[in-house]
């Protein structure tokens, strides 16, 4: 809803090459005011678009700053929330990655050994087997473990 400090009702389009910057500091200006407090979920993108007078594209340049910043974060099937003082819940996937990651940091997992199967790890912690594969990517990329094909993963030497 249009409020006193948006552009819509003040008459004013945001225009220009770099407009979703605007948006972006329209937006902190509100969280750090208060109107849009921690946890709370903000306006949808076409919300915000009818609002700013702007594309779509505009609205998630100036929403992405923000993410950037640490100010929201994207939560799937609610929207961008405000973050709050305290830590973000962390994705399934982070939370299975982390576990691993501490096994093999403290030697539970030693160097060659094998990592849990898949099927393994979806028991163990009630997860979708994307969700397993996106925490083992994610250690693999981090260099912790490596893929042999068709004998599983390994902890990295």
């Amino acid at each position: 809803m249009p409020t006193a400090a948006d552009p819509v009702t003040e008459g004013r389009w945001l225009t220009g090459g770099r407009v979703y910057p605007q948006i972006a500091d329209r937006l902190r200006e509100r969280i750090v005011t208060g109107e849009f407090p921690p946890g709370s979920v903000l306006p949808s993108e076409a919300s915000l678009c009818r609002t700013f007078g702007v594309a779509r594209n505009t609205v998630r340049r100036g929403m992405a700053l923000l993410e950037a910043e640490g100010l929201l974060v994207t939560v799937p099937s609610m929207g961008r929330v405000v973050c709050g003082a305290g830590p973000t819940v962390p994705y399934r996937y982070q939370v299975i990655a982390a576990e691993l990651r501490g096994q093999i940091e403290g030697g539970q997992l030693a160097g060659g050994a094998a990592v849990p199967s898949e099927a393994e790890l979806r028991r163990r912690f009630a997860a979708s087997r994307n969700t397993v594969r996106q925490a083992l990517s994610v250690l693999e990329r981090e260099g912790l473990m490596v893929a042999e094909h068709g004998r599983g993963r390994f902890v990295r030497s």
